[in-house]
């Protein structure tokens, strides 16, 4: 494949990837997304493979790589479970950002090449940069895994000082910059290579340890981001178009979904970053005011009870959470939707931006349990109906659904976007105890005069519901 056929090969993956992204941003379109994305990737591999760049000896490498690269990916994607896709995808980003630390350094010592004057200086700029922004989303990445896995405490870590830390890592990364772009030959320019690597890897790491478990959305959006500049960094390094442009597409687009996030929980990028928000726990909040110790009294429902109210209702509004996800239950949620719907009942879905551990979490379970994509609303085009829903069904969520962000201006979460649930004639929340969200805060939604809850393994609740529905 010539030069210029590569070119337009490059440029036609570009046009599907962009394509790509558009199909993403709405379910529908969703399926047809992802096919561009994988017909892009395709073009670009192939474009690759057999461009002027690769030799006929390195080819049997590189389809070696590709056999068990592609092997690995079909055996985790028929594997994990849809509860464990955003660990998934925390560890997808972890392997981007390691890529371009490998390609940094390989390119650093490669001598095929010779740059000399100022090529020399913005090629070895490239490759510190590459590897600095690879560690970072390498370390961040196993740590988010870690936290999103249960492998590590949601709680944040918040050293002494930690800023500081952080300022005087980032002076130490500079100075190591400096002496490395003057360094004379590859011997002198790998120790400073190396420091600002371990830097940049221990800076990823304290990173996310130093944010909350309620923030860890955001904080998969903000690795997508990242992950995307490695890979422009990467594209850079290699002189290769379509990573550069493909890695800022990345790049971008999860930083303004990292900014979308951060908006729907009424928090700010830095803030995010500065950690300290969510403790993951899930244990009940500490005792010590009155805006601790909701009044009032919990009225528990049985499952019977929970069907007769769906039964009699004209209007429902179902709310799922992470607790749907952990339970497996979303198939569950569609039988009993479809039966409902049969019964002439308007079901629809609430989904909250943040809702579960990964942006569109909520989304792409109901898509797997097929639940239709027209009555899956987004909080801003149902939290009007609230007030003229019959039922409000909570499935797992907690901090989503608090009223205190609305309530309480001392409450952590005080400001945050939340569903009305409360508004409805009846709210009934399905959760396994009293134990607060991942924000560690209570929810005074419990004690509500209108509400009910109905305690046990969502599973298993909503079988006994659907049970008492069909008879």
């Amino acid at each position: 494949m010539t030069a210029s056929l590569a070119t337009v090969a490059y440029i036609g993956a570009t046009i599907l990837f962009i394509l790509s992204l558009g199909g993403l941003s709405h379910p529908e379109t969703a399926r047809r997304g992802n096919l561009f994305g994988m017909v892009g990737m395709a073009i670009a591999v192939l474009a690759t493979i057999l461009g002027p760049r690769v030799t006929a000896a390195g080819i049997p490498w590189i389809v070696g790589a590709l056999v068990v690269g592609g092997a690995v990916g079909l055996i985790a994607a028929k594997k994990v479970q849809m509860t464990q896709m955003p660990e998934l995808v925390a560890l997808m980003h972890s392997l981007v950002g390691l890529a371009a630390c490998l390609v940094g350094f390989a390119s650093y010592i490669d001598t095929s090449v010779q740059f000399t004057g100022a090529e020399k200086a913005i090629h070895e700029m490239e490759i510190y940069i590459g590897i600095l922004i690879g560690a970072v989303t390498f370390s961040g990445s196993i740590v988010a895994f870690g936290k999103l896995s249960g492998k590590i405490g949601g709680k944040p870590l918040l050293l002494p000082g930690r800023h500081w830390l952080n300022l005087l890592g980032l002076l130490v990364v500079i100075w190591f910059g400096r002496v490395f772009l003057q360094a004379h030959d590859i011997q002198a320019g790998m120790l400073p290579l190396l420091v600002m690597t371990v830097i940049a890897l221990l800076f990823g790491i304290h990173m996310v340890m130093a944010i909350g478990g309620a923030d860890m959305p955001v904080v998969v959006s903000m690795l997508n981001s990242y992950s995307g500049w490695a890979a422009a960094a990467t594209g850079f390094m290699l002189s290769n178009d379509l990573l550069i442009v493909v890695g800022a597409l990345v790049g971008s687009s999860g930083a303004i979904l990292s900014y979308i996030m951060c908006r729907a929980m009424n928090r700010n990028f830095i803030s995010v970053i500065a950690g300290g928000f969510g403790t993951g726990g899930g244990a009940p909040a500490a005792a010590g005011g009155a805006a601790e110790q909701p009044a009032g009294e919990v009225v528990s429902v049985s499952a019977a009870e929970t069907a007769e109210m769906l039964r009699e209702a004209k209007n429902v509004i179902i709310v799922p959470g992470y607790g749907m996800a952990v339970a497996q239950a979303q198939h569950t949620v569609y039988e009993i939707t479809k039966l409902l719907r049969e019964k002439g009942v308007n079901v629809r879905f609430g989904i909250h931006p943040v809702a579960g551990r990964m942006p569109g979490h909520m989304n792409v379970l109901l898509a797997e349990a097929k639940v239709p994509y027209d009555i899956v609303l987004e909080m801003d085009e149902i939290n009007e109906d609230f007030p003229d829903t019959d039922v409000s069904m909570v499935i797992g969520a907690n901090d989503i659904v608090n009223p205190a962000a609305q309530d309480d201006p001392t409450s952590p979460i005080a400001g945050m976007p939340v569903l009305e649930v409360w508004k409805a004639r009846t709210s009934i929340v399905m959760k396994r105890s009293m134990a607060s969200g991942y924000a560690g805060v209570d929810n005074p939604l419990f004690y509500k005069d209108n509400n009910r809850m109905l305690f046990g393994d969502a599973k298993k609740m909503l079988d006994e519901v659907l049970v008492a529905l069909k008879t």
